[in-house]
């Protein structure tokens, strides 16, 4: 018993490592990225780094480099070490034997400097104090709200801002609670939802009173688990016309237990949640959405890529199972975490194109 009971403390500490600290650091580069010319870029390793495989992925992906940002899409040559891929510059200069790295984000800082979509700088009043946020105004009367997912920041939702931009939705694209510029929380933990639904309550009073008519909420991956979380416990979730959610945690049990040591038998699994519960106030309950399926009322369209390692799709799957009346769910072959707009930008947002049309309406 003991040694279950120290097996799960440890267990319970990587979960706070890997799951639950809010964190806010830039990853180092690992690539080193020569423009070969005819917009081409050359890829391969740095010295002594071991970069994922996104660089040698096909589709779309972002190039970051110190000043300078760019999109890389279709690989063109591959060898033992290098790729050369289809480069296109957003913001700065390439040259030669440059260190970079791969950004599955895809966009540079800010709607206009990335989409070149002029946008406001605001603030939402959360419970809390102040949180930042991007408005994008459009012709319409219904509000998209967009919200990141874990230690991400309001970039991540630049992929999808377009698609949103021309269904005529006016867009708020929002921070919450341990973003950077955000109030932090009194334990600087993330809760997946059951604490930070709040913040995205205050974002919808703001749309509501700056004339919004109806929303449509979209989410990635913890982000996912905050709408729904709001969902489940907001006045204004009857205002809801369409949700959106990409790579959602839908039952953070499920994804504890998807990305647990495969050495961690199930009871010291069981053991690490129950001592996180009582060290980081973690209410499993809480944070199991299919529970709540039956409540859902406004159409939901997921995508989840079949080799995502961070969020199990067979959650997306069962609450496509549960609700086939309202949830449409998009499965992106071999598409990792939050990965299905990079996999395919024009399937997925033919999708999101095609959603809209129909659900979106006032």
């Amino acid at each position: 018993m003991i040694l279950t009971i120290a097996a799960g403390w440890y267990l319970s500490g990587l979960l706070q490592e890997q799951a639950l600290r809010a964190y806010h650091k830039a990853d180092a580069p690992d690539l080193v990225a020569t423009l070969t010319g005819d917009h081409k870029v050359r890829l391969s390793p740095a010295p002594g780094r071991s970069p994922g495989s996104s660089w040698q992925t096909s589709g779309t992906f972002g190039l970051v480099w110190d000043g300078g940002y760019g999109q890389v899409t279709d690989i063109v040559e591959r060898g033992s070490d290098f790729v050369v891929r289809i480069f296109k510059p957003i913001a700065g200069s390439l040259g030669t034997d440059v260190s970079a790295r791969i950004d599955g984000l895809a966009f540079p800082t800010d709607p206009m400097v990335g989409l070149g979509l002029p946008f406001e700088d605001t603030q939402v009043a959360g419970p809390d104090g102040p949180l930042p946020a991007w408005y994008i105004d459009a012709p319409g009367d219904n509000w998209a709200i967009l919200v990141h997912g874990q230690n991400a920041t309001r970039r991540e939702m630049l992929r999808i801002l377009p698609e949103i931009h021309g269904a005529g939705l006016k867009a708020l694209v929002v921070t919450y609670r341990n973003d950077e510029g955000a109030p932090a929380s009194a334990d600087h933990l993330l809760h997946y939802g059951e604490t930070e639904w709040r913040d995205i309550d205050a974002a919808a009073n703001y749309a509501f009173a700056h004339g919004a008519s109806r929303l449509v909420l979209i989410g990635n991956s913890m982000g996912g688990a905050i709408v729904m979380s709001w969902l489940h416990n907001s006045e204004h979730a009857g205002d809801v016309s369409a949700v959106i959610l990409d790579a959602p945690v839908l039952n953070f049990d499920a994804t504890v237990r998807f990305r647990a040591p495969g050495y961690a038998p199930g009871f010291v699994i069981s053991m690490g949640e129950w001592i996180a519960s009582w060290r980081f106030d973690v209410h499993w309950d809480k944070v199991d959405y299919l529970r709540y399926a039956n409540e859902l009322e406004a159409p939901i369209l997921i995508f989840h890529g079949t080799a995502d390692t961070h969020t199990p799709i067979d959650a997306s799957e069962k609450l496509s199972a549960m609700r086939p009346d309202i949830v449409t769910l998009v499965r992106t072959d071999g598409a990792g975490h939050v990965r299905s707009w990079n996999a395919d930008p024009m399937t997925y947002e033919a999708a999101v194109r095609e959603f809209l049309a129909a659900e979106a309406r006032p």
